[in-house]
């Protein structure tokens, strides 16, 4: 079985349980001979793909009801994957994600790491510090690098603590958000295990 998560800029291909990652421009879509499933953020690649009848796009299988209409495709089906827990997605944004016994309770956006470190810099140059993953959120900081951690990614956290669910980080910064967080895993498979759960209730194969 070969499955794609399609984003703007490159391709993660699970196939015969092999993980890789391609760039749009090095990924010769049209030469694949076996059926793709695969889910797409990438319009202009997904209406050329909507041509090749091995290609199967999983989102028409997905009742979209349950969900707002902006919502991006990766975060819907990465929450097909799961009954139960709070799902973040660390990339170029951090996204948080709750499911509440298969129901959908919402979620929020948050900046990624790069792009919050980058907005501390254009604020004053004297900002200019990495964060603190090793940080202990139970008291307030008392140094400019720990501040700016315990603003940004210490909210964060215990935002999601509250909710006192199972926590589930993926995405390019899972490892790095990892210590922040008590007993959390890390998945960089979730969203083809989402994908899967789609082709199993859709009897695709």
């Amino acid at each position: 079985m070969t499955l794609c998560d399609i984003g703007n800029s490159s391709v993660d291909i699970l196939e015969d349980e092999k993980l890789s990652k391609v760039t749009i421009s090095d990924f010769d879509f049209a030469n694949q001979s076996k059926t793709v499933y695969y889910i797409s953020v990438n319009s202009a690649l997904s209406e050329k793909l909507s041509t090749l009848n091995n290609w199967i796009n999983l989102e028409q299988y997905i009742d979209r009801t349950c969900y707002y209409e902006s919502m991006g495709i990766d975060r819907i089906v990465a929450l097909q994957s799961i009954n139960d827990g709070v799902i973040v997605d660390a990339g170029s944004a951090i996204t948080v994600d709750i499911v509440d016994y298969g129901n959908f309770e919402g979620g929020f956006i948050s900046a990624g790491l790069k792009a919050m470190r980058e907005t501390y810099v254009n604020i004053s140059p004297n900002l200019d510090y990495s964060f603190n993953f090793e940080l202990a959120l139970d008291k307030m900081p008392k140094n400019s690098p720990d501040a700016l951690t315990y603003g940004f990614l210490g909210l964060l956290v215990k935002e999601i603590a509250r909710y006192e669910k199972p926590i589930i980080l993926t995405g390019g910064d899972a490892l790095v958000l990892q210590p922040l967080f008590k007993n959390a895993l890390v998945d960089e498979l979730l969203i083809f295990k989402g994908m899967k759960q789609i082709i199993t209730k859709a009897k695709l194969c």
